[in-house]
């Protein structure tokens, strides 16, 4: 019989904290009770501090962050509006494929997987096409371990002088990378519950700035004669807003996930973000050095796009990636995350984000170099797990100098 646990080094869902899964484990509650707002309140404002959201809000849904993706697109456009997206990655391929299906008149630019967003091409694009009513970006892309520039792009919005809104998908980098909303001028930023927020999927974040609120009072009515508003209902603002204003939902809200979601706001707010994000980079840092000590490349092909929560990590080409992936869970308890879509047997990923910390990363490449091994992959055991090693003691080094 196997002892222990399996080990999660996936990139999502993510490990959960002993104190989050203490608060979830509560007894089921009235959701309608007079004291409920005293938890929600308190849950909406400082999700807006994770998003550095200061004027507009966040809204809460139970679903994934694909729900997010939905409410975002439904309540800010109308069927038959132009929108700019590029696929670089399974995620970015998803969210393409679902502003097709909701009537949307994509332009879309297929990029390598693992590049990331083409800011030079969108800045081309803006400038010749001022009908763009909004511009897509994945930031961190989960597929392939890239984390694009969104700055960049919003750089390139306003030198062409769009007036477009700005969605981004930041399932697998809010609470883990550093976002900006009000810097970077993001008018919907996406993320989900299982993955920085250390927490059980069923809860989608969609943190808006003031102008899609405007663009979503005004997105009902007729067009040219026509009514081409999506008019969603259960990921409708203007009912989610009525409600979360008396610190209620329009539906039944997940109240376990709610408080264990205010368990990993603090963990998260007592941290500090600035240290989050320092400590993913870290962690990250160490994950790469290891996969490079064993001659092995990620799927990103810059080292400035390089994820700080996720590493593609491509298999020498006599290897089918989806081996290492079995071997690892079956032999070693211990799960990474697959290869997606096009990428299928060539590159298998590990999940550094969340709860997380140095040993468990070399727990991670441990795993990684013996079911690769096994896998018939010629590389040195030990010598990824030496280099992260050798990475994390000289920074303690240096900060306890």
């Amino acid at each position: 019989m196997p002892s222990g646990p399996t080990h999660l080094f996936i990139p999502g869902p993510t490990n959960v904290p002993e104190v989050v899964r203490r608060a979830v484990n509560v007894p089921m509650q009235d959701h309608r009770a007079p004291d409920f707002p005293e938890l929600t309140g308190s849950i909406f404002e400082d999700l807006k501090t994770v998003f550095a959201n200061s004027t507009g809000r966040v809204f809460v849904f139970a679903a994934s962050g694909t729900g997010a993706w939905e409410a975002a697109i439904t309540n800010t456009l109308r069927r038959g509006d132009r929108v700019l997206m590029a696929r670089y990655g399974q995620f970015s391929h998803l969210w393409v494929e679902m502003a097709t299906r909701l009537g949307l008149d994509v332009v879309c630019l297929d990029v390598p997987w693992g590049e990331g967003v083409p800011v030079d091409q969108y800045a081309e694009h803006l400038a010749a096409d001022p009908g763009i009513r909004a511009v897509f970006v994945t930031h961190n892309e989960t597929s392939t371990g890239v984390t694009s520039d969104v700055a960049a792009v919003r750089r390139a919005m306003d030198a062409a002088g769009s007036e477009a809104l700005l969605f981004v998908d930041g399932v697998s980098s809010i609470a883990s990378i550093d976002f900006e909303q009000d810097a970077w001028g993001v008018d919907l930023a996406v993320s989900g519950s299982q993955k920085g927020f250390m927490l059980p999927p069923g809860l989608a974040f969609l943190s808006v700035s003031l102008k899609a609120l405007e663009a979503n009072a005004a997105v009902d009515g007729t067009v040219d004669g026509t009514d081409r508003a999506m008019s969603p209902s259960y990921f409708s603002f203007a009912s989610m807003a009525t409600a979360n204003d008396t610190g209620y939902f329009p539906q039944t809200p997940p109240t376990q996930l709610l408080h264990g979601l205010r368990a990993s706001l603090d963990l998260l707010l007592d941290e500090g973000l600035p240290q989050v994000y320092a400590r993913h980079y870290r962690l990250a840092e160490g994950v790469r050095r290891g996969v490079a000590a064993l001659g092995l490349d990620l799927c990103a092909t810059d080292p400035a796009q390089y994820s700080d929560t996720v590493s593609a990590i491509r298999v020498p080409h006599d290897v089918d990636s989806g081996d290492v992936v079995r071997i690892a869970y079956h032999r070693y308890r211990t799960s990474f995350g697959a290869g997606l879509s096009k990428l299928a047997g060539q590159v298998f990923r590990i999940g550094h984000l969340g709860d997380c910390n140095e040993v468990m990363c070399l727990a991670a490449l441990a795993a990684a170099e013996i079911s690769l091994n096994d896998a018939g992959a010629k590389i040195e055991l030990g010598a990824g797990v030496a280099a992260a090693q050798a990475h994390y003691s000289q920074h303690y080094l240096e900060e306890t100098r």
